[in-house]
């Protein structure tokens, strides 16, 4: 299966524990073939669902808005897949929250990246109206320092 799209999202820091009220947690192991400041391509394993992702440039000055496609791949593929990634796998727990009518994903990262925490919100339009919630903190949409990308050089 093969997901196009363009993703568009908000990416916050996460204060307090507030959001994990009804929170529904999955476990996320993810490592980069490529991750240049334009574009990435990623592997992930998602509780035993393995994906490859290649994700674009930004096409708007905040940040919001990139090319994004997406594959499902066999389970049986994955350990060969991340041997052949850079350094640096990321280990987090993915917690779904609904506010508003709209889903966040609050990731707790976990190893050298803990306790940071990011909670995220895609969005049908870039300037759509978000509802935030109180522990969604400072806005990072669209600092480099919090890609995945780039902390997975720090995992």
């Amino acid at each position: 299966m093969v997901v196009m799209a363009v993703e568009i999202e908000r990416k916050f820091l996460v204060v307090g524990d507030d959001w994990r009220d009804g929170a529904v947690p999955s476990r996320i192991r993810q490592a980069y073939l490529v991750r240049d400041p334009g574009r990435s391509v990623r592997v992930r394993d998602e509780d035993g669902r393995i994906t490859l992702t290649i994700k674009g440039p930004g096409t708007d000055p905040q940040g919001r808005s990139r090319s994004e496609y997406e594959y499902e791949l066999p389970a049986a593929d994955a350990d060969g897949l991340f041997a052949l990634c850079e350094p640096g796998m990321i280990d987090k727990t993915r917690h779904r929250v609904d506010v508003a009518g709209r889903t966040w994903e609050v990731d707790e990262f976990h190893g050298r990246l803990a306790p940071l925490v990011l909670a995220e919100v895609e969005l049908d339009d870039a300037d759509a109206d978000v509802v935030l919630p109180h522990w969604a903190g400072r806005e990072v949409t669209g600092e480099p320092a919090y890609t995945n990308g780039a902390l997975s050089r720090r995992a």
